[in-house]
């Protein structure tokens, strides 16, 4: 049986995307929605602004080789507005990418976030700039997302993040994976399921 995973700490390298209302057409363009599974997401994120027309690499933040292997991005505002394509934070979260800080987040793109994993935390402009300027500065920053203490910390610095208490019990409690939660809970479910007359054909 799958184990119902919490999500309390993310910790890591971060990558820099510069720039407010990046949609999610940015994100993942719609032509690779056709796409039976997600299982090759991850090579498509920024496809269009990481290469050129004969797919030779352009420069971009997630092709710098300084960037390699970042598990946090830090994004602008309004990030992920658009379609509401769940393919988007699908493409990011199988690029690398377990957490999103920003200063604002489109609504359906951070719900879509959480019921894969994914957390999107917020800061203020002044805090996402502190940040972006520090891992531009030096890559190899070590960053922590703490969602129980509601805090992103490196080095000596400790800067407070914001998300709905919904999402944040969602993801500390394991509750943002419904299908694991079903499956730890089946005897729970079978017997829900028994008393209802769809269920039974209406016999009971």
């Amino acid at each position: 049986m799958s184990e119902i995973v919490k999500i309390t700490k993310v910790a890591g390298t971060a990558v820099p995307i510069r720039g407010n209302d990046i949609d999610t057409d940015r994100i993942i363009p719609a032509r690779y929605l056709k796409e039976v599974t997600f299982a090759r997401m991850g090579e498509y994120p920024f496809f269009d602004e990481r290469f050129d027309a004969a797919k030779k690499k352009k420069d971009h933040p997630f092709n710098d080789p300084e960037y390699k292997g970042a598990s946090i991005l830090f994004v602008n505002k309004n990030f992920g507005c658009g379609s509401s394509r769940e393919h988007a934070p699908q493409a990011l979260y199988r690029f690398g990418i377990q957490a999103i800080v920003g200063e604002s987040f489109a609504a359906i793109f951070a719900g879509n976030c959480t019921m894969m994993g994914l957390p999107t935390v917020v800061v203020d402009a002044k805090e996402i700039a502190q940040l972006m300027k520090s891992v531009e500065d030096n890559p190899r920053t070590e960053y922590t997302v703490d969602l129980e203490s509601r805090t992103i910390s490196y080095g000596g610095e400790k800067i407070p993040i914001e998300l709905p208490e919904t999402y944040r019990t969602a993801l500390t409690q394991g509750y943002w994976d419904s299908t694991t939660l079903l499956r730890a809970n089946l005897d729970a479910v079978k017997k829900t399921a028994a008393k209802l007359p769809y269920m039974t054909g209406f016999t009971a």
